[in-house]
């Protein structure tokens, strides 16, 4: 009769994997970090900050020029210091909004955009992520941008008409409102992106949009001209900055109203093509 001897093995101890659960923290800090993480990032940010602050210093000095020599430029004839130093926003616009367009619509173009919807599965939180990190950027870009040329800018005009101090009413509107401008406008270009999810579309409309279709739209009769212009993104932004408003131009809130309306419009359009469709 046999006997069986049953060895029994020790078990093994398994270190046990720690779970990670998708949020909304850390999805963003992940766009924060793909962000930082890119050349094209960091070279485009300097194109735009450079594009604000020497567009406003040239034009200030410019202005400066005409008026010591009694030949102002009929152009710069009702300018302030404001209006000067604000004079690159449009260039400072498209260098962040390409880079918006880069944001999102790069990862199509290398096939990244995959693993990061295997990381969330959901989507939705990479799309906002995405737009609330580099929207967030450009805010802080533009306004530092804006502060530092009116800050010299105001220094070049001094002792001409245009001269203008912080404490005058509706500067430091003006000022933050070009900050806010430009961020909702890299917000858009990241909503283009991710809509046409191709760089070239992407930029394409973008300029359209803020350049383009301005351009056509005057070539339209003045009644219709007068009562679609104020209404385009690019002049429902500048209203945003504008030191005065006429009747031509729509009031700093309506104007930051009709804008949100647009890059609402944007995010509205790339949130249902990324849920539903494939990658």
């Amino acid at each position: 009769m046999s006997t069986l001897t049953a060895t029994a093995e020790d078990p093994r101890t398994t270190g046990a994997r720690r779970a990670y659960r998708v949020t909304g923290r850390r999805v963003l800090a992940s766009e924060w970090a793909k962000l930082w993480s890119l050349r094209s990032t960091w070279i485009t940010l300097g194109i735009g900050l450079l594009f604000l602050v020497a567009f406003g210093l040239i034009s200030a000095s410019r202005y400066k020029s005409g008026s010591d020599s009694g030949h102002m430029d009929r152009d710069f004839a009702d300018s302030t210091a404001v209006s000067l130093s604000l004079f690159g926003t449009n260039f400072a616009q498209l260098a962040l909004g390409v880079l918006g367009v880069l944001v999102t619509a790069g990862e199509y173009s290398t096939g990244m955009i995959r693993s990061t919807l295997v990381a969330v599965p959901r989507r939705l939180p990479v799309l906002w992520s995405k737009a609330a990190v580099f929207g967030l950027v450009a805010l802080v870009v533009g306004t530092v941008g804006g502060f530092v040329a009116f800050l010299f800018g105001s220094g070049i005009v001094a002792g001409t008409p245009a001269a203008m101090t912080l404490s005058h009413a509706g500067v430091l509107r003006s000022l933050l409102g070009a900050g806010l401008y430009l961020g909702l406008v890299g917000v858009i270009g990241a909503a283009l992106g991710a809509l046409l999810r191709s760089v070239a579309g992407g930029i394409s409309v973008l300029v359209a949009a803020l350049m383009l279709i301005p351009g056509l739209i005057s070539l339209l009769p003045g009644s219709w001209r007068d009562g679609i212009s104020p209404y385009l993104p690019s002049h429902a932004g500048e209203s945003m900055f504008a030191l005065t408003h006429d009747s031509t131009i729509l009031s700093p809130g309506a104007g930051l109203l009709v804008f949100l309306c647009w890059t609402a419009l944007a995010l509205g359009g790339a949130a249902y093509r990324l849920a539903r469709t494939d990658v």
